[in-house]
């Protein structure tokens, strides 16, 4: 007998958190998006000697391996595939005199985890 198993597409604070720092960003740039685009997504890029990178995009798609996180304003889709890497992560927003950007806090060490912008190297985040 075969056993099925059914996915679980909602992702859960205790996956993915969001200080509300992060929350209030992401409904704020999510006001000013086109209204084709559905979601920010939250992705895991590389490896190699750099160690995994972590970022954000807005997506107009949803694919039947994403988890959902319903926020007040905005969705969070998050692959299953990236999920594995960013479990326990806490996704926060602050504001630096260099700066303000998202931080990832918490990223496992043991997944070779830098914490870094994906999309331009910032430690720490880097993604506004």
């Amino acid at each position: 007998m075969t056993e099925t198993v059914e996915f679980d597409a909602r992702l859960a604070d205790s996956d993915v958190s969001l200080t509300p720092a992060a929350r209030q960003k992401m409904a704020e740039l999510f006001r000013d998006v086109d209204e084709g685009l559905e979601a920010i997504r939250v992705f895991v890029a590389g490896g190699g000697c750099g160690g995994m990178s972590y970022g954000m995009t807005f997506t107009d798609t949803r694919t039947p391996y994403d988890c959902v996180m319903e926020g007040d304003g905005f969705n969070l889709y998050v692959d299953s595939v990236a999920l594995n890497y960013l479990r326990g992560v806490e996704i926060d927003y602050v504001e630096r005199p260099t700066g303000a950007s998202f931080v990832f806090n918490n990223v496992f060490a043991a997944t070779g985890g830098s914490g870094t912008c994906g999309a331009c190297g910032a430690a720490g985040g880097g993604c506004a």
